[in-house]
């Protein structure tokens, strides 16, 4: 019989987030719903104002700063609830009446960049010389005022708040179709047994060490993926089109340097990564023909790729033992780092189970107030446990960022978003391997290593060239559609995967399944952040305590300053290519490894 997956109501609620510490009740969030729409009307009376003086300028950017406070818990309760069972209509209305309370905010705040951006150099020196609480907001208002040359007029700018709710259509239709309404049939194992394949378990089960239960499941899901491609390629090429009429409207060359410039990075960032890592191919495809060898197999299939190479030494791991061995992994960043983990593991900031209609994934909110959320769809073995390291790295960066920055700068940007959750990671891993001697134990947690610097490295690179592929493709006029997605994308595993691979007809679907396309150029940074982390996590170990103050440091940056010079507090030179190729040189030290042990 198939593995039951709870229903919503079925779920022991200490497994469960606890969102009362947002909102007591839907009915106190439906109240704050209703008094948040006054808002607009607030904001309206800055209109034409605030470039007259200083104190005026300041108490908008408080009323900003409010609005902040307020509406981050609105829409972060609704997200919330709507991705405990994305099939539960009551909450999808409530994400979409916290959307249109954005949009409707956004739409009244238009007018202020423009005239932020009016207020002649001179005249905002000596606004800060009047009132000095403004240096708090100096940051903020230089990273409106650096885009002067891409910011409309208000009546400009007021359309383009109000296209946001359209605007994130795609990714919200895109989202229901895969979570909601895409069922997929049972597969059976090479006894006939049957097991439930959906979103959340098609990992497990292609780690399975049952080959035939592994080509079942990869031929289920991608036949079943393939009934819905057209629908799946018209979202992502709206999504593309609502970029470039952003991109375009703002006077932006591309959809990426519109994607990038909003958080600093230049666009050579990105390009050097995926140049970088071509340049270091050979060490996957090592990868790729010891994955062949070790598994004993004529033919390497893309249904091979997760499944453990060394996979009795596999062990089941809860969700209790992975909490314990994340605790002492990360006790090397101090007992105040610890604590913070124990709250977040006491005091339900986690959801931690699949249940039917759940959002698939991992993820931490990001609303750390009044603190950060994390969702999981927890399985009982070793990949879980660091996806629970991971999103634990993602929520704490928030914390810190909450706690020691003031509101107008304690979000930090996504391209240093990935660097504390993957740390996180290698710390971990780094201390598995240092518990062991046993050479089968230590060659699976190589291999898991390994599979990491894989999926991370090279698999989001082959993502981010992908999505680049589609913003020329889009840039270009091109339709976005199945057939010539499917073409790309098969190209591209080819490449990355190279000759000791079948690139099986299926694969070619999995851009359809890939939510991070919807992300406005993410994942490159997954790469970029799991090179960095790579560098930090060293340096804490064989430094120790000023590393990890330092670390602390970044932690506890925000948005105060660039991502390349936050980074640099922590160690390290995102400008530089050396640390993805530092990187990837122990990608390949790892293997060599993995070659001697087996």
């Amino acid at each position: 019989m198939a593995d039951k997956i709870l229903k919503r109501s079925e779920v022991p609620v200490e497994n469960t987030w606890n969102l009362a510490d947002m909102f007591e009740s839907d009915d106190a969030w439906l109240a704050e719903y209703e008094s948040l729409k006054a808002l607009p009307a607030q904001i309206a009376e800055y209109q034409g104002k605030l470039g007259e003086s200083a104190q005026t300028l300041l108490a908008f950017l408080k009323l900003e700063d409010e609005i902040e406070l307020r509406l981050t818990p609105l829409y972060g309760y609704a997200s919330c609830k709507g991705d405990e069972d994305t099939a539960n209509g009551f909450y999808q209305d409530l994400r979409g009446k916290a959307m249109s309370t954005y949009v409707a905010i956004s739409g009244a705040a238009s007018f202020a960049t423009p005239e932020i951006m009016a207020i002649p150099e001179e005249a905002l020196e000596e606004f800060y010389k009047a009132e000095p609480e403004l240096e708090t907001y100096r940051r903020s208002l230089y990273r409106v005022r650096r885009r002067a040359a891409h910011v409309l007029s208000p009546e400009c700018e007021m359309l383009l708040a109000n296209a946001g709710e359209v605007a994130d259509a795609p990714d919200n239709i895109g989202s229901i179709l895969r979570n909601a309404d895409m069922r997929f049939p049972s597969v059976t194992d090479s006894e006939g047994n049957e097991h439930q394949l959906t979103g959340g378990t098609l990992v497990p089960l292609l780690e399975s060490s049952d080959r035939v239960l592994r080509k079942n499941t990869f031929e289920a899901f991608y036949n079943r993926l393939g009934e819905f491609k057209n629908t799946i390629a018209a979202t992502l090429d709206a999504q593309f089109k609502q970029l470039r009429f952003f991109a375009t409207a703002r006077k932006y060359n591309s959809t990426i340097e519109a994607s990038l410039d909003n958080t600093e990075v230049p666009v050579e960032v990105y390009h050097n990564l995926i140049s970088a890592v071509h340049d270091n191919m050979d060490k996957m495809y090592r990868y790729v023909a010891l994955r062949k060898k070790l598994l004993g197999v004529d033919e390497l299939h893309m249904y091979d790729v997760y499944t453990p190479i060394v996979a009795d030494a596999a062990s089941e791991i809860s969700y209790e033992q992975a909490k314990e061995t994340v605790l002492e992994a990360l006790e090397v960043l101090g007992e105040d780092y610890i604590e913070l983990l124990k709250e977040g593991f006491n005091n339900r900031w986690i959801d931690v189970y699949e249940n039917e209609g759940k959002r698939g994934g991992a993820y931490s909110s990001g609303n750390s107030r009044p603190h950060p959320y994390v969702l999981l769809n927890h399985h009982n073995n070793l990949d879980s446990m660091f996806t629970l390291a991971h999103e634990m790295g993602h929520a704490l960066h928030s914390y810190h960022s909450t706690k020691y920055q003031p509101v107008n700068t304690s979000d930090y940007v996504i391209f240093v978003a990935e660097v504390a959750s993957t740390c996180n990671e290698i710390l971990l891993m780094r201390h598995l391997l240092s518990k062991t001697t046993d050479k089968k134990e230590r060659a699976y947690l190589i291999n898991h290593f390994l599979d990491q610097f894989k999926g991370t490295v090279y698999r989001q690179t082959m993502f981010a060239e992908f999505e680049l592929l589609m913003g020329q493709m889009s840039e270009n006029g091109q339709t976005l559609t199945a057939d010539a997605l499917n073409e790309k994308y098969h190209e591209l595993n080819k490449l990355y995967f190279g000759p000791d691979m079948i690139s099986d007809d299926g694969i070619a679907l999995e851009w359809a399944r890939i939510p991070h396309f919807f992300y406005n150029y993410y994942v490159f940074q997954y790469a970029t952040g799991f090179s960095a982390a790579v560098a930090i996590a060293s340096r804490i170990l064989e430094e120790g305590k000023p590393a990890v103050d330092d670390y602390k440091k970044f932690l506890s940056g925000g948005s105060s300053t660039d991502p390349i010079s936050l980074l640099k507090i922590a160690g390290v030179d995102m400008s530089s290519p050396e640390p993805v190729n530092a990187a990837l040189k122990l990608f390949g030290d790892l293997i060599t490894e993995m070659e001697e042990l087996c």
